[in-house]
């Protein structure tokens, strides 16, 4: 895949929460050509971990249906590491009661899946 970007993300670094490889491997191609450095955590708890080693991540792109910790969780306590970080959750489920659940775990904004490639770029770009 190649698509065109008018975003360069260089130096910038995304912690990307999915547990899926497919849908790890897609979020790497679509971004590559923003120049933005990717840190994949596979579970809720990873992502927690890696991203108290990582203080240099700039926006994290949680998944909400992890295995270990769902993204609700990881969201709620990398929030109260750090209340300022840009979290845009992921999920399946774009309506109603998913999304206030959503962000009253502290997103500051979703995709959905299938996820829009110039829609996630969009929404990554008002963050960082």
């Amino acid at each position: 895949m190649n698509f065109s970007s008018e975003y360069n993300w260089e130096g910038k670094v995304l912690l990307v929460a999915e547990d899926e490889d497919f849908n790890y491997i897609f979020l790497e191609e679509v971004l590559t050509d923003t120049n933005a450095r990717l840190i994949r955590a596979k579970d809720g708890v990873e992502a927690i971990r890696l991203f108290e080693a990582n203080p240099e991540i700039d926006l994290v792109l949680m998944d909400m249906q992890m295995p270990v910790m769902n993204g609700y969780d990881a969201t709620r306590s990398i929030k109260k590491l750090n209340h300022q970080i840009p979290i845009i959750a992921q999920t399946a489920y774009h309506y109603g009661e998913a999304y206030e659940e959503i962000m009253a775990a502290g997103c500051d904004d979703f995709v959905t899946k299938p996820i829009d490639i110039n829609g996630l770029k969009d929404v990554i770009a008002r963050f960082i």
